[in-house]
């Protein structure tokens, strides 16, 4: 899918990425070898941008791992575009993009915010994945979104939207804008959930859930229920609430700590 220009509105970097390991910048104590070997596939949120998962796949470079963020489908464009694509698209993208990493690379890792950590655990249910960060993943809409969506579909086609998600003030103020939030996209974003929930048992890989527990888009229980649904050994998993951060947890405040952390979490040894 091409698509553009973009409507994203921005004085930060928001274009995808493919940041490759530099041998002489590695954090001193990596398994700088062992990790050459390894890539991450990083996937922003609904009407988000690849500059909300960069803190995590700089933080994976610095450990030896490639990191590579793309655009979810539909998103390097129009509202209307956006409002045109289907959750299997924003699937299928992915989907494609981890193909091509696991054709090249021994371990995958994938890293995923808000729709990109449901993108994220759909993937997980269902191809090959070797490690799983999820960050802000909403399993279901709080009330009364669901309920009222049909209703609002009939008189308008989307919302304005404001820049929000963010707790910390400078961080917020200059955080991309997208201009309007589809409905369409809502609807399907609550197709995909439905179709996540019922196959979390079938995740097995090691998994950090990260959750802002003032995150007021995806409710911080999501992350409970999460953790305890996933087939994922105890061993293997870890539940990371973060105290001071909203939706976009990764350039929030706690943003710093998730992004060693999530590397950290991905590239030690196991077994």
């Amino acid at each position: 899918m091409t698509l553009g220009p973009s409507q994203v509105g921005a004085t930060v970097d928001v274009s995808p990425f493919d940041l490759r390991p530099d041998a002489a910048a590695l954090v001193e104590g990596t398994r700088s070898e062992a990790q050459t070997s390894a890539a991450a596939l990083c996937l922003h949120g609904l009407t988000g941008t690849p500059y909300e998962v960069r803190p995590i796949a700089e933080a994976l470079v610095a450990r030896g791992v490639r990191a590579k963020g793309i655009w979810m489908a539909g998103h390097n464009g129009t509202v209307e575009d956006l409002a045109r694509t289907k959750y299997s698209e924003w699937v299928g993208l992915a989907r494609e993009a981890l193909d091509e990493l696991c054709a090249a690379h021994d371990r995958v890792y994938v890293v995923g915010v808000s729709m990109g950590g449901l993108v994220s655990l759909r993937l997980a249910e269902t191809a090959r994945v070797d490690g799983l960060v999820t960050v802000g993943a909403p399993l279901e809409l709080a009330p009364p979104i669901p309920q009222l969506l049909p209703m609002l579909r009939l008189f308008r086609k989307s919302r304005p939207k404001k820049t929000s998600g963010v707790e910390d003030p400078e961080a917020l103020s200059r955080h991309p804008t997208f201009p309007a939030m589809p409905f369409d996209s809502v609807r399907e974003l609550i197709r995909l959930q439905k179709e996540v929930v019922a196959d979390l048992g079938k995740i097995e890989c090691p998994i950090l859930v990260a959750h802002g527990e003032h995150d007021g888009t995806a409710r911080p229980r999501d992350a409970h229920r999460l953790f305890a649904a996933v087939g994922t050994a105890e061993a293997e998993k870890r539940l990371m609430m973060l105290a001071r951060s909203g939706h976009v947890a990764t350039v929030d405040y706690d943003g710093p700590e998730l992004a060693r952390a999530a590397a950290a979490f991905l590239t030690s040894p196991r077994g």
